[in-house]
């Protein structure tokens, strides 16, 4: 495979083989020496045209974890602002003969239009509100962790899920186990159509009552063009997940979040800090499955 630029197009197989290197890898990170020589003398550029702080940063320190050479691209001091498309730009990187480029942008399909122009392998680090392949990857990973299987499992995805590229990806992730998937939220952030294997709820302890894994979402005001709820204020009181969920979810469930997380919006600080929380756990986790993704991708010959 060159480029993972969606799970859609991912087999069961595919995501099972990038779970379990993934599992080789975090054994790396707990090492005293945390890094393998694997794939010295290769290098890799993160072209970040949105902001972002995790995954910009968990994808650096994975390729540093493999020994490639990394660069970083900053649209705010690039070409990029003096007008230089995005085709321009990426010829300009090809020409320093990079084996790697992770890309987040605004747009849905940028990067698939990368993959199509470039011999070097693409990872999709989000684009639109297309898919975050690398995301709904750290999930399962995360998940497997703690509950052993996807197969079988109930889980609750809560929030903004229209404008969501992380719900998207996980939604086909998840399509391809036994699962249950459960869209839970307002109904102006929950599409009012779903695929056979997704439960809609519009209300919260009915949505995330007796599920495995409860998946809150970001409330996404930059994607939203139109009013979609009252106010932040309001949608904590109704669509918060707060301290008093512990009184009717399973005594093992587990609580996550693809950051970056707003307290007192989508979750409150007794539900982030608690034990049921794996929020950093799948921050760490991130860098073991990124190492994942891109140990098994291969350049194309030019």
């Amino acid at each position: 495979m060159k480029d993972l630029i969606g799970i859609k197009e991912l087999s069961r197989q595919d995501i099972e083989e990038i779970l379990n290197t993934a599992k080789a890898f975090k054994e790396v990170l707990q090492r005293d020496i945390k890094k393998v020589p694997t794939l010295r003398g290769k290098t890799a550029i993160n072209l970040f045209f949105e902001p972002s702080t995790r995954t910009r940063t968990s994808f650096e320190l994975a390729e540093k974890r493999l020994s490639l050479d990394v660069l970083n691209f900053s649209v705010s001091t690039s070409s990029v602002v003096k007008g230089e498309t995005l085709y321009d730009t990426l010829k300009t990187i090809e020409a320093y003969n990079v084996d790697y480029i992770v890309i987040r942008h605004p747009c849905s399909g940028a990067a698939k239009f990368v993959a199509n122009h470039t011999p070097a392998c693409v990872i999709n680090a989000g684009d639109g509100t297309n898919e975050h392949p690398t995301q709904a990857l750290l999930d399962a990973f995360s998940i497997l962790e703690i509950k052993g299987r996807l197969d079988g499992l109930k889980i609750a995805i809560v929030g903004d899920i229209i404008h969501s590229r992380v719900a998207r990806s996980n939604l086909y992730l998840l399509s391809k186990f036994d699962t249950e998937i459960r869209f839970v939220g307002p109904p102006t952030v929950v599409p009012g159509y779903a695929p056979d294997n997704v439960k809609i709820f519009y209300d919260l302890k009915e949505g995330i009552k007796d599920s495995d894994v409860i998946m809150l979402l970001r409330i996404q005001l930059e994607r939203q063009n139109a009013a979609f709820i009252p106010s932040l204020k309001e949608y904590f009181h109704v669509w918060g997940v707060k301290k008093d969920v512990f009184s009717y979810i399973k005594d093992d469930a587990i609580i996550m979040h693809p950051g970056p997380m707003n307290r007192g919006v989508e979750i409150s600080t007794e539900v982030a800090d608690s034990s049921r929380s794996i929020i950093l756990r799948q921050v760490t986790n991130g860098i073991a499955t990124r190492m994942a993704v891109i140990y098994l991708l291969t350049p194309r010959e030019a």
